[in-house]
């Protein structure tokens, strides 16, 4: 089972934003770093997710996937497949549409303190690097 731990950062609200996606499966460890565009911090929540999902698609087919994020309304979405805000409407279709092709996809609330690398690894993508 992979793990994937998710976080989107923005310098401001809504402002220049980043993702972080660490991902661990037995002794590796992958980091990833997407710097994206002027977004609130939630979107960049989804986005983050989003991401993550990409990067498995590309390297990790087949697998099942064990995601952690610490947006209580991200993971509340994803769980209930329901999106009140209109704007992450599109970003929870984008996600499910992704989640398709693995065979099991569980995703779970963590706080910011057990998320660190993640938002780290946001943080930077803001930052450029």
């Amino acid at each position: 089972m992979i793990e994937v731990y998710t976080d989107g950062a923005s310098s401001g609200n809504p402002g220049v934003s980043g993702a972080g996606v660490y991902i661990k499966l037995e002794d590796n460890a992958w980091e990833f770093t997407f710097p994206l565009p002027v977004m609130s911090n939630h979107e960049a929540e989804f986005h983050a997710v989003i991401k993550a999902l990409d990067v498995c698609v590309e390297n990790f087919t087949g697998e099942i996937l064990s995601f952690r994020s610490d947006s209580k309304l991200v993971v509340d979405a994803i769980e209930t497949g329901y999106a009140r805000n209109a704007a992450f409407k599109p970003l929870l279709t984008a996600i499910n549409e992704r989640i398709e092709e693995f065979p099991l996809f569980f995703i779970k609330w963590i706080s910011e303190k057990h998320n660190l690398h993640a938002d780290q690894l946001a943080r930077q993508a803001i930052a450029g690097g």
